[in-house]
């Protein structure tokens, strides 16, 4: 019996890149998979890329696994809440969501100092990659709190807190989605539901691909280009990665963190589709790849916010303590 027989998944975002690695790896592990997103055949996204959630769809089916393709405008609420309502009248259930929406926007491709970025798109991307990640949590955790299970997942970018992108919209975005994960985990622990924020490492989305020149069969040429690409990862890595994690029985321990997909590759022992373990967090990365510039902005950011962790993290401490004691005396008076 695989990992997530009986279980019933919806991969918001499930078109591309890390959405349809997840999705295929659920499927994969024996869940059903919800795949939603906007492009479908004949009615692509304003990005304007090829792929759609039928084909995401039919690769699941094709290695013997159970998919739905469903359209849903996730910034659309009413399109949203007939997704739920359609999982709960054909399955009865929900066991994972995962938000992938937006994760990589045209709309964020811009670079600069955030004095520099145009802004007449800000509005739209905030609500194309952040308020949709809420809209689909709200009516996903509406049938997970009653039946006391379920797994939220946000996907992300970096494994700590700030990364390094020089787009001052794009970091909102991807900051907002670890701490969407913290919220949420928050609220859903006395339900029994857990939360979690994932990044994948280098991804070989089709954009990337794309970039390079190259496809999956012959990625290893794009090491030509840029050495680090030689630690890059398939879609599919991450999604074995969020699999992992739906299918251990200890998740609440982990809910509300940030995890990465190669620190779960060591501890599960998952591969990627190619029988490869690439490890992002332990690549000596070739910075001579990096403008210098760009290098400067992240090793600023890095030193910044260790300690800006280090002082909240005694401030938040000094509260708990605080409260701790209030609650305690509250109890006792009781």
């Amino acid at each position: 019996m695989k990992a997530l027989e009986g279980q019933v998944a919806v991969v918001a975002g499930a078109t591309r890149g890390a959405g349809r690695g997840i999705a295929r790896a659920l499927g994969e592990a024996g869940a059903v998979v919800y795949c939603t997103g906007r492009s479908v055949p004949g009615q692509p996204s304003p990005y304007a890329r090829p792929e759609t959630i039928d084909e995401t769809a039919a690769l699941i089916t094709a290695a013997g696994g159970t998919a739905v393709a469903v359209r849903v405008d996730h910034t659309i609420e009413r399109e949203v809440e007939g997704l739920f309502a359609r999982v709960q009248r054909e399955r009865g259930r929900l066991d994972v969501l995962v938000n992938s929406i937006a994760g990589e926007d045209p709309m964020m491709s811009e670079w600069g100092s955030f004095w520099e970025v145009g802004l007449g798109k800000g509005e739209a991307i905030l609500r194309q990659a952040t308020l949709s990640h809420v809209i689909t949590a709200k009516y996903a955790a509406r049938l997970m709190v009653p039946a006391r299970r379920g797994l939220l997942v946000e996907v992300t970018e970096n494994d700590i807190l700030m990364g390094g992108s020089g787009n001052v919209l794009a970091q909102i975005v991807k900051l907002a989605h670890k701490a969407l994960a913290a919220i949420f985990a928050t609220e859903l622990r006395p339900h029994g539901v857990a939360a979690v924020a994932i990044t994948p490492g280098f991804l070989r989305s089709e954009s990337m691909l794309d970039h390079f020149g190259v496809s999956e069969a012959n990625w290893r040429e794009g090491g030509k280009k840029d050495s680090n690409f030689l630690e890059s990862e398939s879609p599919l890595f991450v999604g074995r990665a969020v699999a992992a994690l739906a299918g251990d029985a200890d998740v609440m321990k982990r809910s509300g963190h940030l995890f990465s997909s190669w620190e779960l590759a060591r501890e599960f022992g998952f591969t990627d589709a190619d029988g490869r373990r690439p490890d992002w967090g332990s690549k000596e990365v070739d910075f001579s790849e990096v403008p210098p510039a760009l290098c400067a902005l992240i090793l600023e950011g890095l030193r910044f916010q260790s300690e800006w962790l280090r002082v909240h993290s005694e401030r938040t401490d000094r509260y708990l303590e605080r409260w701790g004691k209030d609650l305690a005396a509250r109890a006792g008076r009781a």
